[in-house]
């Protein structure tokens, strides 16, 4: 079946183009909507690898609940003049340009060592159980508790954090 690599190609190209969009682009509003779509090209993804439960809760969480946040916080902030924030070209934008063109060279090149002939396109038959609600479930509670609850301890130092910064001084 040759339509699932294509449009697995195409979704991943889709995602990297989105990516860079919302990096080069000037406009907070315009950067925050090529991050939705990116969003919404990854849930693909995960669909097209049977994580049902992971796209799920890409479009739900993400998209809806942290991009919606993501706006108000740019709305609020009103930036003002655009003049003012941009960037002229210094050494640390060529530096910058020319690291991500090395790394880009270098991730072309160990593409290129890869067959295409190694890639099955036949899916795993665990995979249908690792996507479900079960699957992840047993996999965060089981192998991977520890790194859960480190996870849950970072994000609470990080809203300390917030509050702390937030806070106003008196």
């Amino acid at each position: 079946m040759i339509a699932e690599p294509l449009l697995f190609f195409f979704l991943a190209a889709f995602a990297v183009t989105s990516a860079v969009l919302m990096i080069v682009q000037r406009n907070p509003m315009m950067s925050a909507i090529y991050l939705i779509g990116n969003f919404f090209s990854l849930a693909a993804l995960y669909l097209l690898l049977q994580a049902q439960l992971l796209a799920v809760l890409q479009v739900v969480v993400y998209t809806g609940a942290i991009m919606v946040l993501v706006i108000f916080v740019i709305m609020l902030l009103n930036l003002g003049d655009e003049e003012h924030l941009a960037e002229r070209i210094n050494l640390r934008i060529i530096v910058g340009v020319l690291l991500s063109f090395g790394f880009l060279l270098e991730m072309l090149y160990l593409f290129g060592l890869t067959a295409y002939e190694g890639m099955s396109s036949a899916p795993n038959p665990a995979a249908a159980a690792n996507g479900t609600v079960e699957g992840m479930g047993a996999a965060l509670f089981g192998r991977f508790l520890f790194p859960f609850e480190m996870t849950s301890l970072l994000l609470l130092a990080a809203v300390i954090g917030a509050v702390v910064l937030a806070k106003k001084r008196t």
